[in-house]
């Protein structure tokens, strides 16, 4: 049988950190994944009482902290920008060991395809620095899978030399955005993936990953008419294009023995898709 804990993302359920830990007990999961970029768990506004408060909540219903999110919504591909965003993901880096846990979630932009693109290179001298602070405190950056293929974050992960930043492995923004093959994808970043998401969807028409993530809003957009709307889905877990079976399969033999963490961010009732993801992923793990 796999022995895949199971976590949930608090801001799935659409309520307070306090009443979305409770829930997430009640679906029977291991841990959660919390928001750390605003609100009451940013750094910012994070005291000593709430902090004690969040764990005590955390340790009576049993939860460990898979991971912080430290998205700051941006990525790292604005030079200007990027000091004031580095620290704050370093902050939040520091609470997250608070917490109990050494990964952050974060989305660093799209990677250019060309190593030789300005981009590319800021995001780079980004990541060196947060691969850095990372490794002195034996953590990990972990970049959300899907603005580019696997290929492509491999190549850009292998150029830092470090695993400061790592990967949180999300199949469901692969199929989405890329259409890649999230199985195959596994094994292309077996030495970075440090945490994941479960979350399914579909791709409905292929639309370029800059635009996506509006890394190039500028660009004219696609003039098929048939591309109108939405070029993606977000569905509920096992109704997508996921292979959830091969996925965690894939996992098993990489050696990952991290998270499977819940994330529904649209539908009209997130909370009873979440008790149905969970209880699929459980089956998958009894079954094998």
């Amino acid at each position: 049988m796999y022995n895949f804990p199971i976590g949930i993302i608090t801001d799935s359920f659409r309520t307070t950190a306090a009443e979305a830990i409770k829930k997430a007990a009640k679906c029977g999961a291991n841990g959660v994944q919390m928001y750390a970029t605003r609100g009451e768990l940013a750094p910012e506004t994070m005291t000593a009482e709430k902090l004690s408060e969040i764990r005590n909540l955390l340790a009576d219903n049993g939860l460990k902290v898979s991971a912080l999110c430290g998205d700051l919504g941006r990525g790292f591909g604005n030079a200007e920008l990027n000091p004031g965003l580095i620290e704050k993901s370093k902050r939040i880096l520091e609470l997250a060991k608070e917490f109990g846990t050494n990964i952050v979630t974060t989305h660093i932009g799209v990677v250019p395809e060309d190593s030789n693109h300005e981009r590319y290179k800021i995001m780079q001298a980004a990541c060196y620095e947060l691969a850095e602070f990372a490794d002195s405190m034996g953590s990990h950056f972990a970049v959300e899978t899907g603005p580019e293929t696997p290929e492509i974050l491999k190549g850009f992960l292998d150029s830092l030399g470090s695993k400061g930043v790592a990967v949180n492995y999300d199949p469901a923004n692969i199929v989405m955005v890329t259409k890649a093959d999230p199985v195959k994808g596994v094994y292309t970043l077996k030495d970075y993936i440090v945490h994941t998401h479960a979350k399914d969807g579909i791709n409905i028409y292929y639309k370029n990953p800059e635009l996506v993530y509006r890394v190039i809003p500028h660009i004219v957009e696609d003039e098929n008419p048939e591309h109108t709307g939405p070029s993606y889905r977000e569905v509920p877990l096992g109704t997508g294009s996921v292979d959830f079976k091969n996925l965690l399969k894939a996992y098993e033999e990489i050696g990952y023995k991290g998270f499977l963490t819940i994330e529904r961010e649209v539908g009209d009732d997130p909370a009873k898709d979440i008790v149905t993801a969970a209880e699929y992923l459980r089956n998958i793990i009894a079954e094998n």
